[in-house]
Formats: structure tokens, sequence, C-alpha cells
């Protein structure tokens, strides 16, 4: 009963010092980013619109910018608060970032991109 006792406790003692534990931990740290910016970008989603008529009338001019930045903006805006709430449903899957920059106020003078990746 002893030996199986000690085994145990070996066995257990080396699963919580194998790499599975580390990994663990860096899961647990990429769903809760996920799941964070999620909640941000669909919060903040909104933020877009203004931001990309700003960059679109800096790149080109302010009558493009008011005319087809809106229509740009009102699709960014789309796009960043639906990718929130896929990123909210799915936070338990942890993936890269599928929008850049990741929140609407990183680098605020360039347009926002889409991208898929592969899982984490």
């Amino acid at each position: 009963m002893k030996k199986i006792l000690k085994s145990l406790l070996v066995l257990s003692a080396l699963f919580f010092l194998s790499p599975q534990a580390a990994m663990a931990e860096s899961y647990r740290v990429n769903a809760g980013e996920k799941l964070v910016s999620g909640i941000v970008n669909v919060a903040t989603g909104v933020i877009e619109l203004p931001k990309t008529v700003i960059v679109t009338s800096r790149n080109e001019n302010v009558l493009y910018g008011m005319s087809v930045g809106v229509v740009k903006g009102v699709m960014h805006t789309a796009g960043r608060t639906l990718i929130g709430a896929l990123n909210v449903a799915t936070f338990l899957f942890p993936t890269d970032p599928w929008i850049e920059p990741q929140y609407v106020w990183e680098d605020f003078g360039t347009e926002t991109s889409y991208r898929y990746r592969e899982t984490r």
C-alpha cells in the first residue's frame, strides 16, 4: 500500500512539473486575452467610424473621407463589433487576433485590416 501511495505521489509530482502545467497557464492567459479583447472590441467598435473617416481624409482628401470614409467606417464598425462578439463566444479556443490593430486605439493612424490565423 505504501509503495502504491509513493508511486502515485511521484507521478503526481511529475505531472505538475511537466510542460503540460506550463501550457495550461499559457492557455489561461491566451483565453483571457481573447475574452477581454472581445469585450473591449464590442464596446468600442463604434469608434471605428470616426477613426476611419479621419484616416481616409488624411490619406485621400476631406470630401473622399466624408463620403467613402463614412461607408468604410460603418463596415469597420460592424466588423470590429462582430469579431469582438465572436471572440467572446469562442474565447475557450484561443487564436491569434483576427483584427489588426487588436484594439481600436492602437495605431490610430492606420486603417483596420482583418485576417484569419491558426489557433495558438
